[in-house]
């Protein structure tokens, strides 16, 4: 528990030194913002600097790695997803600099390496038997073999764009995702013990928790998908890893729900002409019904804290 502690509020003074500093160079990198034009409450937030993701993922897995002791593959596989997709993400931001518009890397080459990368994790679990599912709410656990391997592909593809598709407001993804480390960290500790993946887990908490510093409303940093797509990978990494990809449904509720608000409304706006949603994903309905954005951030972090500790009931 004491490593915990230190490194927890190590994670969390080195992503606030990272962050402040990442504001003004970001900012003399021109690396702001541009925010679509239908998004019409955002206005005033362009040339907010982005890829603030750089900052809090890397003193992370910077404080992970020195207070972790006796670490393990899935631990250094985990690092290597979410750093292999900060790559991918910081890319497509880089290129949205360059053209000056919202738009960075195309759709097709970010399925493509989602997909790559879903299908190589899927199959080192395969190959080192980290095939084992856990039941939600229960301690029981089964054994699917290689069916782990479509059901990984699809939690890593559902997971990295859940979490992309819920960083739309100031604090949303970064106040969920807190939420969501933390309570993956102590449900995985309390299954088999406090080990390197699980303090991966509560760095990722300190080091937003210390990042919302800076973005909660009104933002002057934004983690861009540089942040976004690795959080997803961490997230997909950390569950799949374990043996909790039934977990993710539950613990990241407000991810599934903010994909299925998409699919929702493009499938129905497509045979119907109307929208379900005032505009998709969900939090930005919320937006055009009145709420304020920091009143939707701390909705979606209380939701998924509720859902978190509801996972904790076996172990009382």
């Amino acid at each position: 528990m004491q490593t915990v502690i230190f490194a927890v509020l190590c994670s969390f003074i080195l992503s606030l030194a990272a962050c402040a500093a990442a504001i003004p160079l970001l900012k003399r990198a021109g690396s702001g913002q541009h925010i679509l034009s239908y998004v019409k409450a955002h206005a005033a937030k362009e040339g907010t600097p982005t890829m603030g993701g750089l900052a809090f993922v890397l003193a992370a897995c910077i404080t992970a790695l020195f207070f972790a002791r006796g670490a393990d593959k899935p631990f250094y596989v985990t690092l290597a997803v979410g750093l292999g997709y900060l790559a991918v993400g910081f890319l497509d931001d880089l290129l949205k600099k360059r053209r000056g518009e919202n738009l960075g890397l195309l759709p097709y080459q970010k399925v493509i390496f989602q997909l790559a990368v879903a299908v190589m994790a899927s199959v080192y679990c395969c190959t080192e038997g980290l095939t084992v599912l856990r039941i939600p709410y229960t301690r029981l656990a089964f054994d699917i073999g290689w069916w782990m391997l479509p059901l990984g592909v699809f939690v890593f593809l559902g997971t990295v764009n859940g979490v992309n598709l819920t960083d739309g407001l100031d604090g949303l993804a970064g106040g969920t995702c807190a939420v969501f480390f933390l309570g993956l960290g102590v449900l995985t500790a309390l299954q088999t013990g406090l080990g390197a993946s699980q303090l991966l887990c509560f760095c990722l908490a300190g080091a937003l928790a210390a990042y919302l510093v800076f973005n909660a409303s009104k933002a002057s940093l934004f983690m861009g998908d540089t942040g976004s797509l690795s959080l997803g990978g961490f997230a997909a990494a950390s569950a799949l890893f374990s043996g909790n990809a039934l977990v993710l449904p539950v613990a990241g509720v407000m991810f599934v729900l903010s994909s299925i608000s998409v699919i929702l409304q493009v499938i129905y706006y497509k045979k119907t002409g109307r929208r379900i949603f005032l505009m998709a994903p969900l939090h930005h309905h919320f937006q055009m019904k009145g709420y304020s954005e920091g009143k939707i951030a701390y909705a979606y972090a209380a939701v998924t804290a509720v859902a978190a500790l509801s996972l904790l009931i076996a172990f009382v």
